[in-house]
């Protein structure tokens, strides 16, 4: 991993943001219904509305609006939003840490959980675990969120049976308790999802890799079978694994929306469906680009531990 490669993958996400940008303004620009018409109400008069629309800087033209718009976030300064008459940058700043949240409560069960699973699987071909944690990825790969969700809700938060909150949210500084009571159902059902997938990921990769032949010659050196198995096998099993991570914080970003509006998450998934709902476009575009800069991050970290992992990788 050498500083050239760094600095191109840095490069590479910039000009990546560059064209979200314009995706994203240019997307909120043709969105049906009006700004100026959402926040005044539809009996506001056409001289309010123009009055309005001059305030927000809608008659302006498309570009400029795009530039200020730019320069606004190189800065920092996102704007107002048009219905909670709040700096977005608060807004967005306070859904994304509580998504945040869930999000690494639910990359922690991968690694805690999903990891040790397909390898135990892969070790154990054949047998009832493998057949056990094969129908699981199997099952889990092919539910919805919602699914998982509204399975979750029966089970542990029923009138007859209320071991989990069903909804709401706590902030950890007031209740951290409380607060892990509330994440434990939305996070797990993210964490299912992607355990399930990982699992089997880990799996069939590491079923290749203890058939392939350094892995016969280290143990006819005789190297004890644990060793084998934590200094080679898992190692070189990782890497896929990590890159269908990088790959699934796309799905699981699109998760939390679900995830966050059957919950009732104060998350980005639920400003960002209020957001529409009101047409609060500082707010969609705020959003859109926390999101694109996350995955495109996420993707580049992927990158690097993948390098860490496996030492054949080699960035020219």
């Amino acid at each position: 991993m050498t500083l050239a490669y760094l600095l191109r993958r840095l490069g590479a996400i910039v000009v990546v943001l560059a064209i979200v940008t314009v995706a994203v303004f240019g997307i909120t620009m043709v969105l049906p219904g009006n700004a100026a018409l959402m926040i005044l109400g539809e009996h506001a008069t056409p001289e309010n509305l123009v009055a309005m629309e001059r305030q927000l800087g809608l008659d302006r033209p498309v570009w400029v609006q795009y530039g200020t718009w730019v320069w606004g976030v190189l800065h920092g300064d996102f704007g107002m939003s048009l219905r909670l008459s709040l700096p977005v940058a608060q807004v967005v700043g306070e859904a994304f840490w509580n998504s945040a949240w869930l999000a690494l409560m639910a990359l922690a069960g991968v690694t805690v959980i999903a990891i040790p699973l397909g390898a135990l699987a892969a070790l154990k071909r054949g047998s009832v675990w493998d057949l056990v944690i094969g129908l699981f990825s199997y099952v889990g790969t092919a539910m919805p969120e919602f699914v998982t969700a509204t399975l979750l809700l029966i089970l542990f938060a029923s009138p007859e049976w209320p071991v989990m909150p069903a909804g709401g949210y706590v902030a950890p500084s007031e209740d951290f308790l409380g607060f892990l009571r509330h994440a434990i159902l939305p996070a797990g059902t993210l964490g299912l999802i992607l355990m399930a997938h990982i699992s089997r990921q880990v799996r069939s990769e590491m079923s290749e890799v203890l058939s392939s032949d350094y892995i016969r010659a280290a143990r006819l050196k005789g190297l004890r079978g644990r060793r084998v198995v934590w200094r080679h096998a898992l190692p070189n099993s990782l890497a896929p694994a990590v890159a269908v991570i990088s790959l699934d914080v796309g799905y699981l970003l699109g998760g939390i929306i679900v995830v966050e509006e059957i919950f009732a998450w104060p998350g980005l998934g639920r400003t960002l469906i209020y957001a529409l709902q009101n047409r609060d476009l500082p707010v969609i575009q705020a959003i859109t680009l926390l999101l694109a800069v996350v995955y495109a991050l996420s993707n580049l970290i992927a990158d690097i531990i993948i390098a860490w992992l496996d030492p054949r990788v080699r960035h020219a």
